[in-house]
Parts: structure tokens; sequence; C-alpha cells
């Protein structure tokens, strides 16, 4: 027993490939989507920071989703870049403070999302009280109480993983610390660490999962009872962005913490790409095209001109 807790005291992540143009292609492309999320999340925040016609509680919310997006994706891609080249090793401190600050982009950027819907919500079937309940006041009591909670959530289950002995292997069959990945190579009792990262993580997405979908099931009844086409296509234009964001980052979240821990490791890993690393490129992408106020503020950040209006 002596022997067994001198343990691990860095773990190794599991490559992509050896193959060098494979390593070569790879690199290209995260960090070809690393650049692109921080130039569109910045360009967003920028862009409502800056615009005086931006200052409803959908773009206040969307300017927080933005810097969320930020951090969820600096949490692991530059690590996953510098392991395609060879450095697969990180220190077992580090390795859960990654996993600590991963926990907590991801709990919060889940909030954010049920902080959006029901900002959408109270427009659509609300509209003459809108102003009165999403008030400023609101809005940042909203924020403050995702980032507190998403906290709390991050430390009590970094906290349970500290508990866990790592004797060997140590050998990450993932590209980040990721509780689920670490879990499996425990060489003692793990049934604390899997309870409270399934009540705490599963209490939290079904709850936010919950607002985000009673928000919809009022907000389609409402565009259902609008006569007119036109008028519904446009009241749902409003709230378009935003389910499409939910649904990438909801559905292979879900997949990827609700599953087995020993499941299938490329399926695992193709749904933390999907939710950790392409949802914050998309993100910002999704609400350039569907919003066109976004778009028109965005044309005048970089002092674009409509070529007749040159000529004048």
């Amino acid at each position: 027993m002596e022997n067994q807790t001198t343990i691990v005291t860095y773990f190794v992540f599991l490559r992509f490939s050896n193959d060098p143009p494979v390593q070569f292609f790879l690199f290209l492309t995260f960090f070809f989507i690393y650049v692109v999320t921080l130039m569109g999340n910045i360009t967003i925040m920028m862009v409502i920071r800056g615009d005086n016609t931006l200052t409803s509680p959908m773009y206040f919310f969307l300017s927080h989703l933005s810097f969320i997006d930020i951090c969820f994706s600096s949490v692991t891609v530059p690590k996953l870049l510098d392991n395609i080249y060879g450095n697969l090793a990180i220190s077992y401190n580090s390795c859960l403070t990654q996993m600590f600050f991963f926990l907590l982009a991801g709990t919060t950027e889940c909030f954010i999302l049920a902080a959006m819907a029901y900002d959408r919500y109270a427009a659509i079937c609300k509209p003459l009280h809108y102003v009165q309940i999403m008030s400023r006041v609101f809005c940042r009591w909203l924020v403050g109480t995702a980032w507190t909670i998403s906290f709390f959530n991050a430390m009590a289950n970094t906290l349970s993983a500290l508990n866990i002995v790592f004797c060997g292997p140590n050998i990450i069959n993932h590209f980040s610390c990721e509780l689920p990945s670490l879990l499996v190579l425990s060489c003692t009792e793990i049934s604390l660490s899997t309870i409270i990262f399934l009540k705490t993580g599963g209490t939290l997405a079904i709850f936010s999962f919950f607002v985000i979908f009673l928000s919809y099931v009022y907000i389609v009844s409402s565009i259902l009872k609008i006569h007119s086409a036109e008028a519904r296509r446009k009241t749902f234009s409003t709230c378009s962005s935003h389910l499409i964001v939910v649904i990438l980052f909801y559905s292979t979240g879900c997949l990827r913490y609700m599953t087995p821990i020993a499941s299938s490791i490329i399926m695992d890993e193709y749904f933390s790409i999907q939710y950790s690393i392409s949802t914050p490129m998309l993100n910002p992408i999704i609400y350039s095209l569907k919003n066109r106020e976004v778009r028109e503020a965005i044309k005048k950040l970089m002092g674009y001109k409509p070529l007749n209006s040159c000529n004048l």
C-alpha cells in the first residue's frame, strides 16, 4: 500500500495519429479553428460593446456567451496543439486545473444558454412586460448566478478527484483531462466521485435544459397563434440562431457525459471536439449569419460601405 501512494505525477494523452502528414493536417485544422474562434468571438464582443443599438438583454447574454466560448476553447486547444507534435505529457496538477476550468466553462455555457432561452420567451410571450422582466439588474443576476453555481460544481468535482489515487496506468484515452477519462485510471474506489459527478452534472444539465425546453414550448405555442405566415417566420427567426446553438451543444455534450464511462474512445473524442472546440467556433458564425443587426454592426465596425454610397 505504501508503494501505491507514490503514484502518478503526470498523465499522457492519447495521440491522434503517428503519421507526420496527418499530424500536420490536424495541427493546421485545430489551429485554424482556434484562430477563427478567437477572432469571431472577440469580434462579437467588440461589436456588442461598441454599438449603441445592441443594448437588449439578448446581446448582453450573447456577449457573455462569446467570452465563455473563448475560455472553453482555450482550456483545451492550446494543449491539444502541443500534443499533436509530441508533448503528450501533462502534470497531475495541470490536469486537474484543466478539468476544473473545463467544468467551469461548460457548466456556465449551459446556464447562459438557458438564460438566453428565457429571454426569448419573455420577448415573444410577454412582450408588454419584457422590459420589466428582463431588467438590467435581473440579467446581471442571472449571469452572476451562472458563474457562481458553475464554480461550486467545478470545485466539488475537482475536490472529489483529489481523493482518487492514480497508481498506473497513466495514459488518458482522450485529448483533454475530462473527469470520465480520469475515473477509469483510478486504482481506488470511484463510486463517490462518480455519484458526485453524475448528481451535480446531471442535475444542472437537466435543470438548464428543462428551462430551455419549457421556454421553447411556450415560444412555439405563441408563434402558432400568429395568423400571418410572414409574422410567424420573423418571430421565429429571432430565436432560430439560439436554437441551433443549443442543439449543437446539448446533443453532443449529453451524449459524452451521460453515456457509460467505458464507452467508445473515438465517439468520446468526436463529441468532445464538437461541443468544446467546434461549437465555440460556430456560435459567432451562426449569430452573424442569422441576425441582421449583428451583421450590420460588424459591417459598421469594419467600415464597410455599400458600393452605391461610394459613388455618391
